[in-house]
């Protein structure tokens, strides 16, 4: 094929050699192989799934022995640029060295492009576009092509929705783990509450113990109080029982004394009733005169009330005088009454007066010895006092670290949540940056091949279209 341009296309599942159409054909003639003739002039040959399965996996195959040859190329040619750095002045097999390698480099960048999606599918409709110029004389191998075509682009919105699922998908996940990470929180939150709640309990049910031993102690208290009494006791019956024996032996002598106190005693008895008796009718002379009393001031008030003129005044005023001297009247009768008790109660008083100071004796004893046993509750109620209040101090200290210590905590967690939402916000723009550069590297290296396609003498119209379809293929950034 002399004088023939040709142009080698690698697409994802062959490797094309296509003739490029002569300017003016009338004009000159065209020569090709005997292979090549009988391919264009005979049936096209259409290949199964499983051969097209296959020749794509070898061609992919292929394509990654190429790439990883490319990149240990590249590693050895980036070590010997490292290496020639060392030296002052490279020669020029070094300078050819590095021409290479950056030819390598290149190369490498170019292949990686050429493995992006979006190349691919440009490679396709390049490939399309040029074998359009073809498929005008070949209708059938044409057809063939757009269904494959139509198989492929299919096959594209297919991977393309699976792609978006999975994309869906992984962001319903993170809103999962999102979800879990807030009812994590809060069932720490709740599990602390719960710690706390537990801790009170306990110390309650500590406070509890602590209350039955101080009423432990002071059943014991009361029980060893009460053992002193009944030791008191029977101490003081035994010597009531020695002063019995010795009054017994004393009584011996004093007969004659006894009956003359038995005498008293009666005469003493005798009085008392009387008295009493003198007390019942005073307080029935003192009931009588509070009846006529009141009947009295009623009738006043029944003609106060009738009577409005002069006379009503008079009689109200008289019946108020007369009320004022039967006062006057009962509180002289009150007052020799109670200095005629006065004089009764100095009497007995001067008769019990033997019995109450032994009373009194026993009674002062009595009374010192609750009153140390008071004073030693007293002193054990203050020092439970002041202990409980010393543990309601010390409670309530703790319970202000812990409340500081919560907040601290939550204080923390939401710095830790607006870190995590800055660094999710960076992720992001970093990785739309990503984005954006990778798409300015994919437009140019589109446009690239757009100029070289048309400096192939390709036809107007597919060029354009190629152009269209490469503008569709980069939406812009949302």
């Amino acid at each position: 094929m002399e004088g023939q341009e040709t142009i080698q296309i690698l697409s994802q599942d062959l490797i094309r050699i296509l003739r490029i159409p002569r300017k003016d054909p009338p004009k000159k003639s065209t020569s090709m192989l005997a292979a090549e003739f009988e391919r264009v002039t005979s049936k096209p040959q259409f290949l199964t799934m499983a051969e097209s399965k296959a020749l794509k996996q070898a061609c992919a195959k292929e394509r990654e022995k190429q790439r990883k040859a490319a990149e240990e190329r590249m590693h050895e040619w980036k070590e010997i640029e490292a290496s020639c750095e060392k030296n002052r002045a490279p020669t020029d097999l070094e300078l050819e060295a590095q021409e290479r390698a950056q030819q390598l480099v290149e190369q490498a960048g170019i292949f990686k492009m050429e493995q992006e999606q979006e190349i691919k599918q440009f490679n396709k409709r390049i490939l399309n576009a040029q074998c359009q110029a073809i498929r005008d004389v070949q209708i059938q191998e044409k057809k063939q092509i757009k269904a494959e075509l139509a198989e492929e682009e299919k096959h594209l919105e297919i991977e393309m929705k699976v792609q978006l699922d999975k994309a869906l998908q992984r962001a319903n996940k993170i809103d999962e783990l999102r979800k879990e990470q807030r009812i994590r929180g809060k069932q720490q939150i709740c599990k602390q509450i719960q710690e706390r709640l537990e801790n009170k309990l306990i110390e309650d049910h500590q406070k509890e113990q602590e209350r039955l031993r101080m009423e432990e102690n002071q059943k014991r208290m009361k029980q060893e109080d009460f053992k002193a009494r009944e030791k008191e006791r029977m101490r003081q019956q035994h010597l009531q029982e020695e002063v019995k024996r010795i009054n017994a032996e004393i009584m011996q002598n004093r007969e004659k004394k006894l009956e003359q106190e038995k005498l008293a005693d009666m005469k003493i008895l005798e009085y008392q009733r009387k008295t009493q008796e003198r007390q019942a009718e005073l307080e029935a002379e003192q009931v009588r005169i509070k009846k006529e009393k009141e009947l009295e001031i009623a009738r006043l008030r029944a003609r106060q009330e009738k009577a409005q003129d002069y006379k009503a005044q008079q009689d109200e005023l008289r019946a108020r005088r007369h009320q004022e001297s039967i006062e006057r009247q009962w509180r002289m009768k009150q007052k020799e009454l109670a200095a005629k008790k006065v004089r009764e109660d100095a009497m007995l008083r001067e008769a019990r007066l033997d019995q109450v100071r032994t009373k009194e004796l026993c009674l002062a004893m009595e009374n010192n010895r609750e009153k140390a046993v008071l004073e030693r509750l007293q002193k054990a109620e203050e020092e439970a006092v002041t202990k409980e209040k010393e543990q309601e101090e010390r409670q309530h200290q703790k319970m202000l670290h812990h409340s500081k210590a919560l907040r601290q905590q939550m204080k923390e967690q939401e710095l830790s949540t607006i870190t995590r939402r800055i660094k999710n916000l960076e992720d992001a723009n970093r990785l739309m940056e990503q984005e954006l550069q990778r798409r300015l590297r994919l437009k140019e290296f589109k446009e690239k091949k757009l100029l070289e396609l048309k400096a192939t003498g390709i036809a107007g119209k597919y060029w354009s279209y190629l152009e269209h379809k490469a503008q569709e293929e980069l939406p812009p950034l949302k």
